[in-house]
């Protein structure tokens, strides 16, 4: 049988930080948990990202393929399902309502017929903008609290956990 955690040498420096969620509450073994404290910050960040970004009417996971189409003009539907870990039949509601709205476009991508390539309109361009700069006021207590490596590292550890989940498949 193993010594519980707290009655290891060292185990306080080691163990991650109590995280509470309300005043008195201790958060057990969740506070060791990487899920449901990832789950915590993302439906903290959900809630005020949807409520924000409310007024441009636009459905979840705009934003996150706007980004996408901006950083890669032709890239395809399939190519943002898969780095946003969607189903592509969502990618494909959110590209129709972008091209309905006029801030993006599909083409006919010239080396593959079947493949359409996406490119922002200049109006998707502004809304995205205008996105952005939402989102960086919704993260701001988050970045305030860390440093600038901190912040760095926080996403760059996050991405890594992203790829090794993907790659288990």
């Amino acid at each position: 049988m193993t010594e519980p955690l707290q009655d290891q040498p060292g185990a306080a420096e080691a163990r991650a930080p109590d995280a509470g969620i309300g005043p008195g509450m201790n958060r057990g073994m969740l506070g060791e948990s990487i899920g449901p404290t990832i789950r915590l910050l993302r439906n903290m960040l959900t809630t005020r990202i949807v409520a924000a970004f409310e007024p441009f009417g636009l459905r979840s996971g705009t934003f996150s393929t706007m980004a996408l189409i901006a950083a890669n003009p032709g890239c395809s539907q399939t190519e943002i399902a898969r780095e946003i870990g969607t189903d592509k039949s969502i990618v494909v509601a959110i590209v129709d309502d972008l091209e309905k709205r006029g801030l993006a476009e599909r083409q006919r991508s010239t080396q593959d017929r079947r493949r359409n390539a996406l490119r922002l309109t200049g109006a998707g361009e502004a809304v995205m903008a205008d996105l952005a700069a939402l989102g960086r006021q919704i993260e701001q207590p988050i970045r305030a609290a860390l440093s600038e490596a901190e912040v760095t590292q926080l996403i760059t550890l996050s991405r890594r956990a992203v790829d090794a989940l993907m790659a288990d498949g």
